[in-house]
């Protein structure tokens, strides 16, 4: 089963995009962030006229999630429990029967959180506590469990081509990194640097001053796999080549195929 994650930053703007990669890449499931769109307006017929299932969470112009599947998807949970209050659309889940059982997945668009000392921040911090509290519950069901999305958090300093440019960063500070170590503590694996701990490893880069020319890249967007999942781990890449298309977003796909059949 390949799954793949990506944040389109716009799923009107990058809809060409999407067909393009999914021809290319024929992942079973894609996960995708940063819609733009309420669910009424998510081109839902283009992507089932491609052999996919749709599952969107969405919101008027900010943030919205989705999940595509060639099978069917079930128990399909929008939102992140913990704060009835939140409307923000950041959290979709779905599980899909396979022949050895369920994989339950999760498409995540985490706070961007910046800038440090004010609600936007403490928001991130409690949104990653909200994930945590819920992931630890999801383990118990010990399904395969991949939790994919845009992190918004550069968890090492190998995962930034200059990581002195994001001291002052919500993606880089001790309270965002540790949270998200919290999270892999509970037994997660971080899929990439499970299959390659080379450096220059990047999944987003800035439109501005030639970024992406330079690679001046940061590494935000995550598959992190339960023990079930990481034991049918079997590759973990990049699609950075997508990044250089005509009118890209910042982000670029990033994929694992398991073993689960």
């Amino acid at each position: 089963m390949r799954i793949a994650t990506w944040n389109v930053n716009s799923i009107k703007q990058r809809l060409d995009h999407l067909v393009t990669f999914v021809k290319s890449a024929e992942p079973d499931i894609v996960c995708l962030q940063e819609l733009k769109c309420v669910d009424e307006a998510f081109p839902r017929a283009e992507i089932e006229a491609l052999g996919y299932n749709v599952a969107t969470h969405g919101q008027k112009a900010y943030n919205g999630v989705a999940i595509l599947s060639k099978r069917p998807l079930e128990d399909v949970r929008r939102g992140l429990p913990g704060d009835e209050s939140d409307e923000q659309a950041r959290y979709l889940e779905g599980v899909v029967s396979t022949s050895q059982g369920v994989v339950r997945v999760a498409s995540i668009y985490l706070p961007n959180g910046n800038p440090i000392g004010t609600p936007k921040f403490d928001y991130k911090l409690a949104w990653m506590d909200r994930l945590t509290a819920h992931a630890r519950k999801l383990l118990a069901l010990e399904e395969p469990l991949v939790l994919c999305g845009d992190y918004n958090v550069i968890p090492e300093p190998e995962d930034a081509a200059d990581p002195a440019a994001w001291k002052n960063d919500a993606l880089f500070q001790p309270e965002s990194r540790a949270r998200f170590r919290a999270l892999l503590n509970l037994g997660f694996g971080d899929a990439v640097r499970s299959c390659s701990d080379q450096p220059g490893l990047y999944s987003f880069w800035d439109y501005q001053a030639g970024a992406f020319q330079r690679n001046h890249g940061i590494r935000i967007d995550h598959l992190l796999l339960s023990p079930n999942a990481q034991d049918r781990l079997k590759t973990a890449s990049i699609r950075k080549e997508v990044r250089g298309w005509d009118k890209p977003s910042d982000h670029v796909p990033v994929m694992v195929d398991l073993d689960v059949e």
